[in-house]
């Protein structure tokens, strides 16, 4: 295989993970809706499975106090999480990632006999993904506008030579790397101060609903720059009329 057609397969492997990953099925809608956002986080099993195992451990440890059953039990729900889509001819993937990362957490919380520890790879995952998104707008690479990139090729393929283009991506990966930070802010006092009951919260709210919230803003400013082909074409007939 040459370098072009090795090139090639890189570049049809990266845009697939980008349409298949949230942004991409948010900006491949037309007009954004609740549902459209759901899909986009996984449908109503994808937020169940991403709310239950913090949701059951906060109320575990309320009632308990306990870091062994706080910690076990939610993993326990997760592997049911695997049980289920396999009994329903449904993809276990996304389970089974869910249920890895349920499981470290669980085994670190449950050998340190500390709580918190249920979300110290949320926090270092957090501090990876800005660290990704400040390094890329740093190196002129803004990630985010790599991927629409990706996801746009006929309409953003020189987005890095267009002023206003680049400006807005460039913007929109701030906005993310904003949502990780503040996550940060949040947490790693409540982590620092052995605070596990007020980190499921803030897990809770700072999860799917602040995610939800700037896939919306991706959407927007994606669509002000990028409009659906069908609206362009229409107003550049209006204007030709």
């Amino acid at each position: 295989m040459s370098e072009s057609d090795n090139s090639s397969a890189v570049n049809d492997a990266l845009s697939a993970a980008a349409r298949n990953s949230a942004i991409g099925k948010v900006t491949a809608s037309d007009t954004l809706t609740g549902p459209a956002i759901l899909a986009a986080i996984g449908g109503v099993r994808g937020l169940i499975e991403s709310v239950l195992p913090s949701f059951v451990f906060l109320v575990v440890f309320l009632i308990t106090k306990d870091v062994w059953l706080s910690s076990v039990i939610p993993f326990g729900v997760a592997v049911v999480f695997i049980i289920v889509r396999a009994a329903t001819k449904k993809p276990v993937s996304p389970a089974i990632t869910g249920a890895v990362g349920v499981g470290i957490t669980a085994l670190i919380a449950v050998t340190t006999g500390r709580a918190e520890n249920n979300f110290i790879l949320g926090i270092w995952l957090n501090v990876g993904y800005l660290v990704a998104m400040v390094v890329s707008i740093i190196v002129r690479r803004p990630l985010i506008g790599v991927i629409v990139g990706l996801l746009l090729s006929e309409q953003a393929s020189n987005w890095r030579d267009t002023p206003r283009e680049r400006r807005m991506l460039t913007l929109l990966t701030w906005i993310w790397a904003g949502m990780f930070a503040l996550r940060l802010i949040v947490e790693v006092p409540l982590y620092l101060a052995a605070n596990a009951a007020a980190l499921a919260v803030a897990k809770l709210i700072l999860g799917v609903p602040l995610y939800a919230v700037v896939l919306w803003i991706t959407w927007l400013i994606v669509r002000s720059v990028y409009p659906p082909k069908t609206a362009a074409v229409a107003s550049s007939e209006e204007k030709t009329d």
